[in-house]
């Protein structure tokens, strides 16, 4: 069946894919329902409603760009704050629960596609983006998905179990606080400075909270696209050639190649090395984070438009219950990991979140929650995530791949 606008109008595409980023934005940052729902979330909402009633195709060469050329760019962007050092520094007693929130990701992966490899073909693909995923955010999930060269139709229904799962347990983490048993079992000093009078300013959606006005010159813009473009032709010409030259034949060698051979493990160590050793140079560079965050808005969108309703009704239960195991597992594994270790419960909490939505997710729940001196450190923490989430991504699906 044919559609209003065809594959082959690339000027319409671009216009009605950057205008939903837009529009999507815009809800999320002036309205508290859509705040809630997320941005992201409705955007590949209206591009499926697009896509299923004809308005839009479900491929074409617009959207091959975006995989190919939107979400590398994007990632470096993203990462220009990445200062390991200062991470460590300001944020380690948060990043430490940070990673052993991690583990819990790590065994949920494990656990998930074990049970279910039988079920869903090339999960292990699949378990490679959830691990990055679950790990860092969108942006690892965008990564692992052009890595391992998913189904876009899979992807997808993917995209749909993840969000519909992180929605449902976003609310359970928002509700632990005022459940009397955790309570009784952790510390949480920044819940009781809340209830002892210290509340979060009324007025405008947290989004827009915490993607306020800076400012920005033509200098940072330019700065920021020709680092940008520089890391990933480097990253991608030198994976290249490091996959041709690392032999392979064993699963050593394959392990060896998949990793090296990856142009966004390669973007990802050359970003964060800038980032650590010339972290003035970086760190003052404006409008990068946006510039990045507004590229994945537009590689959101595009995911939604091949996801048909049939597709989502007969393959996102079985997804629903692959990321299920992986998120009840994470939390597990961080309650009890936080409680070995005495952390309160307010810290593994917000890193459980970071894990499983990003730095932008747990950093809203800080300032709902009113945990204000917990918002930078677990920002920095998630965007640690950002960095080892392509790691362990690229590691967990090339292991996965033999079993």
């Amino acid at each position: 069946m044919g559609t209003i606008i065809n594959a082959d109008n690339t000027w319409a595409l671009w216009a009605i894919l950057v205008t939903i980023a837009a529009v999507s934005i815009y809800l999320e940052q002036n309205y508290k329902w859509a705040s809630k729902v997320t941005g992201a979330i409705i955007g590949l909402l209206i591009a499926m409603i697009l896509a299923n009633f004809n308005v839009i195709p479900t491929s074409a060469t617009t959207y091959d760009i975006i995989w190919d050329y939107i979400v590398p760019l994007a990632i470096p962007l993203l990462l220009f704050n990445a200062n390991i050092k200062k991470i460590w520094k300001e944020s380690g007693r948060i990043l430490a629960i940070f990673l052993l929130t991690s583990i819990g990701t790590l065994l949920g992966v494990l656990i998930s596609y074990l049970l279910l490899k039988s079920q869903i073909p090339d999960l292990y693909k699949m378990a490679a983006i959830m691990t990055g995923s679950y790990i860092g955010g969108g942006v690892n999930f965008a990564a692992m998905a052009e890595a391992f060269k998913t189904d876009p139709e899979w992807i997808s229904a993917l995209v749909v179990a993840d969000n519909l799962l992180m929605a449902l347990y976003f609310f359970v983490l928002l509700a632990i606080p005022s459940i009397s048993f955790f309570r009784n079992k952790y510390n949480h000093p920044h819940i009781d400075e809340v209830e002892s009078g210290i509340t979060v300013e009324d007025g405008e959606t947290l989004s827009a909270k915490y993607w306020g006005r800076k400012e920005i010159s033509l200098k940072d813009i330019a700065f920021a696209m020709s680092l940008s473009f520089l890391i990933v032709w480097i990253s991608t010409d030198l994976s290249r050639y490091l996959a041709n030259i690392i032999p392979t034949g064993n699963f050593f060698l394959n392990l060896i190649n998949g990793l090296f051979g990856n142009r966004y493990l390669l973007i990802t160590t050359f970003t964060t090395l800038l980032a650590t050793y010339l972290p003035n140079f970086m760190s003052n560079i404006k409008g990068a984070e946006e510039i990045g965050t507004f590229l994945i808005y537009i590689f959101l969108v595009v995911i939604g438009v091949p996801a048909s309703i049939k597709l989502i009704i007969t393959r996102s239960p079985l997804l629903l219950v692959f990321t299920g195991i992986i998120v009840l597992v994470n939390m597990i594994i961080s309650l009890t990991l936080g409680k070995i270790f005495k952390f309160n419960l307010e810290e593994i909490l917000l890193a459980s979140n970071a894990n499983i939505g990003g730095p932008t997710t747990a950093a809203a729940m800080a300032i709902a929650k009113g945990w204000n001196k917990l918002v930078g450190p677990i920002i920095l923490a998630g965007v640690f995530g950002y960095i080892i989430g392509n790691y362990f991504g690229i590691l967990m699906g090339n292991i996965l791949q033999y079993f």
